[in-house]
């Protein structure tokens, strides 16, 4: 699907992209550009979450914004546009680029303020295929702008407010001049998207900060720096930032007394509640359970975190239970299919991506490891560590989302026993671990304290027979009771 058309030889618009992978809306979270800014081929221009993951979108050519169609906060659907680039802005006087660009810039203050929902809906996934280039965003002063009203002044405050730039200093036109000559003798303060985000929150204006990154680059720890000595008397400089957030407060406030909340489906909630109905109501769910003594599974863990060979990976029993997983799979590889309904035929994998379950402040998300059946036990425990902290900073690609053949689900860390999982769409089983805990076990003829846990695993009944499941969950509880069985079965 192409992402941009040329509405003339002038002027370029940019659509939100389709990923690949279903995703049919995403919803801009921030702009990093406004109107009248210079943009070059690479350079991210926006965040969007999209209905598995916050990614940003970098536009794939040069430029100067002509308009943003959608703000902050609004969805779109995949393939509508969402700004326009002059990318011949030496051609001449463009058609009346300023109102083209206040108009939708108006429309959503408003929105954001009466929450109405009349502002036009907007969303916007990666782009594939284009690296992420070095901010290079200047302004360029606005022709015609003597003339706006007081008016149009308020919304290039909002505006840049919601665009994540400074916020003029005074509200009258004539104070927006020097801020737009300052900005271009000391250039914009170059700062990835991520960093101009925590300089938000913590209310730094980058102009304020001194750059130690390659180039003049601002880092996290610029930002970081910078904020130390503010913390203290932080009173003076927050205010002017916040200020257009405080007045759309009282619109989201919710009373005290209030019985119901009611909050939008959308996003990574709406794909999650899609996903598991059509999962629960198309695939035959059969869930088998078994409780195993893993004291022994236990003792290896503790052993291998002091193996030179697992230095600077983290180790711990889930490395374990995907490892036995893999194992007993390899013993049965039927399992490790899909049913294509469309063809009517079962397809056998004979690769496994293996999916681990990770709650996010997004929601739950399946990442998965490409290729796990071909790494050896240090090789999973670094994508284990690598997957986690990159879903857990809210980081993970749609890619690494796609292509799971079967899912971990360790409930066990909420101190949970078991539970009946609900397969990922297109995977045949799930298997869902329960809390390790110390419980009386006959060990060796005797009552002993012994280390115990539930699995859970169901599979899809179309495809897998409750003979061949039965012989996966219990391949995978005997590696855990004797884990020598990782040597002598793989």
């Amino acid at each position: 699907m192409t992402t941009m058309t040329e509405t003339s030889a002038r002027f370029r618009e940019f659509k939100m992209p389709d990923v690949g992978e279903g995703l049919t809306e995403a919803e801009i979270l921030k702009w990093f550009v406004q109107p009248g800014d210079t943009v070059t081929d690479g350079q991210v221009v926006c965040e969007v979450e999209t209905a598995k993951a916050a990614v940003e979108l970098p536009i794939p050519f040069d430029g100067v914004v002509h308009e943003l169609r959608f703000p902050e906060g609004t969805t779109v659907d995949v393939g509508q546009v969402i700004i326009a680039i002059d990318v011949a802005p030496d051609s001449g006087d463009a058609p009346a680029p300023a109102p083209a660009a206040a108009a939708p810039v108006q429309e959503p203050v408003e929105a954001a303020g009466s929450g109405d929902g009349d502002a036009p809906k907007g969303r916007t996934p990666v782009l594939v295929g284009y690296g992420v280039a070095e901010s290079s965003t200047k302004r360029r002063p606005r022709k015609g702008a003597s003339a706006a009203p007081e008016a149009a002044a308020v919304a290039a405050a909002v505006q840049a407010e919601l665009n994540g730039h400074a916020a003029p200093a005074a509200a009258a036109p004539a104070p927006s001049v020097p801020a737009q000559a300052g900005a271009q003798d000391g250039g914009r303060p170059l700062a990835k998207p991520p960093v101009r985000k925590l300089a938000k929150d913590l209310g730094i204006d980058l102009a304020t900060v001194v750059p130690t990154g390659k180039d003049g680059i601002i880092t996290r720890e610029d930002v970081h720096a910078a904020a130390a000595p503010a913390v203290a008397p932080g009173a003076a400089p927050v205010p002017p930032a916040p200020a257009p957030v405080t007045a759309e407060a009282p619109a989201a406030a919710v009373p005290a007394s209030a019985r119901e909340t009611r909050i939008p489906v959308k996003g990574v909630r709406k794909a999650i509640a899609q996903a598991m109905v059509g999962s629960a109501f198309t695939a035959p769910h059969v869930t088998e359970f078994v409780t195993v003594d893993v004291t022994r599974t236990m003792k290896l863990v503790a052993e291998l975190k002091e193996d030179k060979d697992m230095a600077g990976v983290r180790v711990n029993p889930l490395l374990i239970i995907a490892k036995a997983l893999l194992v007993a799979i390899k013993r049965n590889p039927e399992v490790n299919a899909a049913w294509d309904e469309a063809n009517q035929e079962i397809v056998q994998k004979h690769y496994v991506n293996l999916g681990i379950a990770a709650a996010t402040p997004r929601g739950l998300i399946v990442p998965n490891i490409k290729d796990a059946h071909d790494k050896t036990l240090p090789q999973l425990a670094a994508a284990l560590g690598e997957l986690v902290t990159t879903a857990r900073d809210g980081k993970t690609s749609p890619a690494a989302m796609a292509g799971g053949t079967v899912t971990i689900t360790n409930v066990g860390v909420f101190g949970v026993d078991t539970g009946t999982p609900i397969l990922n769409p297109g995977e045949s089983a799930i298997l869902a671990v329960g809390a390790i805990k110390l419980q009386p076990w006959v060990h060796k003829g005797k009552v002993k304290p012994r280390q115990v846990t539930t699995l859970a695993l169901s599979f899809d009944h179309r495809l897998v027979d409750g003979e061949l499941g039965s012989k996966v969950l219990a391949d995978v509880a005997a590696i855990l009771e004797q884990p020598k069985r990782l040597i002598t079965w793989a």
